[in-house]
């Protein structure tokens, strides 16, 4: 055995289960006997996955899917180019992952995995993903919808309102009606005390509504909303279920489908209880054009990412971001990626030379390579690789090889028809319309117009009082008939109601943790 393979199977053997990632790579060979694994129990601790474009980043995703879902833990990977739905179909026995296979020493068995295709907001094939406006929250809505930070602290402001008044934000039409409201006269006075809506402010809002609703926004909001606990299932054979999103139809609004996955975890680990240390992780996010998510983000935003990601872990929630340099992603959140699988990264230009350099700066120092020589010339399914081992000591750097996928490696068939046979599509495929705040503030101004008119057209006053008439009995009060309005703002007032009101609580983005 040769000090590279002693080094490297020592530095890379487990003590239980764990993924595979290929064989080392000394001298232009791959060592069969320098297995590269990591643990399975160290999955949570979250990765990146980067290289350029073509260097096998999606295919290395849907490898490590497909083993995460092999021993039974349920999967969330984005599909953006629509290739990574093939994890439903075998792979090709005479393609060139066999080929792989036989150079690492490795089985290959063309297999078929359980998937659930969901979509956003039902745009495109897919189970239909919704989240309410109450739900999202005023700091998400806000990175969807290009906001400023005094323009983000006004959203939080409508948040306030509506929370305390009781008044749910569904969709777009809700926000639309509130923002209206509470810069009209009627609605200005119920800011008072607490700040107020700029009429600047709501123009722009207003008018940035507008690009959303017409970039996915109008479907993508409203009920029935996901539960996110149905992405944590398995199969009857015991294999986690892997839910890919697919994003082909809404490629062009990066900023919707990458928020919206982005909710998604954040709505996991508002959900999840802690779990502390497991053997596997409940569930595993992939998040592909991951830089999407960092571009003209607050610092607030980028804030709760970095919390976020951070304090999942102990939800048993792994995420792995997908982009092409590290560079691409806050430092604060780098860091907390213990998992790297770094592919081939070219250097065509000077800023292609400077991000080179500056990945090499993120990696531990290696004897055995020189990573700013070996990072450009990598080839298709190569990578740089360093894991948390089991004892979350990071292991040395090391060339691999790493293993195809067993599934197809290319579109599946009839997508559109396994989403519609899902159990699924019985309970998200069809949109419910529930009462909401653009009904609620509706009926309160039809009922103050309806109280101005009767004011206005009733005839003067009689100048003198009428004769005092005897005192009869006490009648009984006639029965008042609220408006929806009055009759939630009088349960809000009672003891019941300012207890409910203290247990409206938004978490990291502003998710609701309890709702009205």
């Amino acid at each position: 055995m040769s000090e590279f393979t002693e080094t490297i199977a020592k530095a890379y053997a487990v003590d239980g289960p764990a993924v595979a990632l290929g064989c080392g790579v000394h001298d232009g060979a791959v060592d069969q006997g320098a297995i590269v694994q990591a643990p399975l129990s160290m999955i949570n601790r979250h990765g990146l996955i980067a290289g350029a474009t073509g260097t096998g980043k999606t295919k290395t995703a849907q490898g490590l899917a497909e083993q995460l879902s092999a021993a039974g833990v349920p999967v969330v990977i984005a599909d953006v180019k629509g290739d990574v739905s093939g994890l439903a179909a075998a792979g090709d026995p005479a393609g060139g992952a066999s080929k792989r296979a036989a150079e690492l020493g490795m089985p290959f068995a063309p297999t078929a995995f359980p998937v659930e295709y969901l979509s956003v907001g039902g745009i495109g094939p897919g189970v239909p993903i919704r989240a309410t406006i109450s739900d999202f929250g005023p700091q998400l809505l806000a990175k969807v919808l290009g906001a400023n930070e005094t323009q983000e602290q006004s959203l939080q402001l409508v948040f306030h309102y509506a929370d305390g008044k009781g008044l749910p934000l569904l969709d777009l039409s809700d926000l639309r009606a509130m923002l209206t409201y509470l810069s009209s006269d009627e609605g200005k006075p119920e800011l008072e005390g607490i700040g107020g809506l700029s009429t600047a402010t709501v123009g722009v809002l207003l008018r940035a509504l507008i690009g959303l609703e017409d970039g996915g926004g109008t479907e993508f909001f409203g009920e029935p909303q996901l539960d996110v606990t149905d992405l944590l299932r398995t199969a009857p054979d015991g294999r986690g279920v892997i839910s890919v999103v697919e994003l082909p139809a809404v490629q062009e609004r990066p900023a919707l489908w990458s928020t919206a996955l982005m909710w998604l975890v954040a709505e996991l680990f508002e959900t999840l209880p802690e779990a502390g240390d497991l053997p596997k992780p409940k569930l595993v996010v992939f998040l592909d054009e991951a830089h999407l998510l960092f571009h003209d983000a607050s610092d607030a935003f980028v804030s709760s990412i970095e919390q976020t990601v951070r304090l999942i872990r102990s939800k048993g929630v792994g995420v792995f971001f997908i982009t092409q340099t590290p560079k691409d992603l806050p430092s604060s959140v780098l860091a907390q990626l213990g998992n790297r699988v770094q592919h081939a990264l070219r250097a065509f230009t000077p800023e292609d030379a400077k991000a080179l350099k500056a990945t090499v700066s993120t990696f531990p120092k290696s004897d055995l390579y020189d990573l700013e020589e070996l990072l450009p010339t990598l080839g298709i399914g190569e990578a740089v690789v360093t894991i948390l081992d089991d004892n979350g000591v990071p292991t040395p750097v090391v060339h691999a090889k790493l293993p195809a996928p067993q599934s197809r490696m290319g579109p599946a068939d009839d997508v559109d028809a396994t989403a519609k046979a899902s159990p699924l599509f019985a309970k998200y495929g069809t949109r419910v319309d529930s009462q909401s705040a653009r009904e609620i503030l509706a009926a309160r101004m039809q009922a103050n117009a309806d109280a101005a008119a009767e004011a206005k057209t009733a005839g003067p006053a009689p100048a003198a009082p009428a004769p005092r008439a005897p005192k009869a009995p006490k009648a009984p009060p006639a029965p008042r008939h609220e408006s929806p309005t009055e009759a939630i703002g009088d349960f809000l007032n009672s003891r019941q109601g300012k207890a409910l009101q203290r247990q409206v609580v938004r978490g990291v983005f502003g998710l609701l943790r309890k709702k009205l």
